[in-house]
């Protein structure tokens, strides 16, 4: 594929990772991309560069436009190996450029390569000319590590956030206009779900920074490039740093013998009763990875599990040591679950649920061996109590 052209004198020139099915333990269905930008002006700019294994990639997109070697300087906006992998290499090439990173990345890039490379630090909000054009600095520590920066070219009120507003999503295509935004909006959440979800704080800081800023493309270094759709990506990203969620319930739910799944149906109709959108997740289909997507929107979050072994299924023992992790915020949540001699689970659940600071309003159901038809309906009516909560 060649380099391809998004603003005048200004290339993408990353790699497509066609095969990439798992990312850090993130299910990635579509692939990605790693996307870094080549900018030809007085000086010549390489802003990222990408995965070790996709470095001869880049490169031969690169050597479409200059010769490499005459490259002066490398904006590393981030440390991660996804993006930073190939910085040695290019260095070797490119023998003169110096290194543009913030203090907490030149200090993650000497601690991972051991090189002693030609490092510039520039701090937050300081500006780099390059002939023509300036580029802008501006610090995002936590967006999603502590060395995370972005870079804005106000000449062409171009934007280059690095893990910001990225997608995992393999494409041919460049551009958010030139592919449906449902997938594109679909891999934004699941992205920032299962990566930025704990840093709300830290990106309703950033999104005020930019606020100031006149933007009319966005590239991340994952996905695709936004162009049409930018106050759509903003707007989903403020309503998600603000943990704003939409009126309808995720159950998810493991089960041994069908008893708690019977459990989680029966609360799915009380819910609907009240006219609460479900979504219904069994764990042993459905990947964690994927379920973050539907709990970013959620409002209420029903967990349910068997005792087994004096507590829960491993499955959802994951699942919420993975949700501890991620931390989502002004959720309500609720345990159920069956058992045969001795109950654990909903507890143990309940325990969770309230370490993250969710609503728990009503206690869990419990129902021991099969639940009855009588039982049940006691379940639905649980759904229904529920239900008018969230109404409220």
């Amino acid at each position: 594929m060649e380099p391809v052209e998004v603003k005048q004198g200004i290339y993408w020139v990353g790699g497509i990772d066609w095969d990439l099915r798992n990312f850090h333990g993130y299910i990635t269905q579509r692939g990605s991309t790693y996307n870094a930008y080549l900018i030809v002006d007085e000086k010549i700019v390489l802003v990222d560069t990408v995965k070790h294994y996709l470095f001869d990639e880049m490169l031969a997109r690169i050597r479409k436009v200059v010769d490499p070697s005459k490259i002066d300087y490398i904006v590393a906006n981030h440390v991660e190996m996804d993006h930073s992998g190939c910085l040695v290499g290019m260095a070797e090439i490119a023998e003169k450029a110096v290194v543009l990173t913030s203090p907490k990345g030149e200090e993650g890039l000497r601690r991972h390569f051991k090189k002693d490379l030609n490092f510039r630090i520039v701090q937050n909000g300081e500006t780099v000319n390059i002939g023509k054009r300036d580029l802008q600095f501006f610090h995002m520590p936590m967006v999603h590590w502590p060395d995370s920066m972005a870079t804005y070219c106000p000449q062409e009120k171009l934007l280059l956030p690095n893990d910001a507003f990225g997608q995992h999503i393999a494409t041919a295509e460049r551009f958010d206009d030139e592919v449906p935004f449902d997938i594109l909006r679909e891999e934004a959440a699941k992205y920032y779900a299962n990566i930025v979800l704990p840093y709300g704080s830290q990106v309703q800081k950033v999104l005020h920074a930019l606020s100031s800023l006149e933007i009319d493309m966005i590239g991340p270094s994952h996905g695709i490039i936004w162009r049409s759709h930018i106050p759509d990506i903003l707007a989903a990203y403020e309503k998600w740093a603000n943990n704003d969620t939409d009126k309808k319930a995720l159950i998810v739910y493991d089960t041994m013998w069908g008893s708690t799944r019977k459990m989680a149906y029966a609360l799915k109709d009380g819910l609907e009763e009240c006219g609460i959108p479900v979504t219904m997740r069994n764990l042993e289909l459905t990947h964690i990875s994927d379920i973050m997507a539907d709990v970013l929107e959620s409002r209420a979050i029903l967990i349910g599990s068997p005792t087994l072994n004096k507590g829960m299924m491993p499955t959802i023992g994951a699942l919420l040591t993975y949700l501890t992790g991620l931390c989502p915020k002004k959720r309500t949540g609720m345990a159920f679950g069956s058992y045969g001699w001795a109950e654990k689970s909903v507890g143990e659940i309940e325990e969770a649920m309230k370490a993250m600071k969710w609503d728990v309003p009503i206690d869990g159901p419990r129902i021991r061996y099969v639940p009855d038809p009588e039982e049940l309906e006691e379940v639905r009516e649980t759904g229904k109590q529920l239900g008018a909560i969230i109404n409220k």
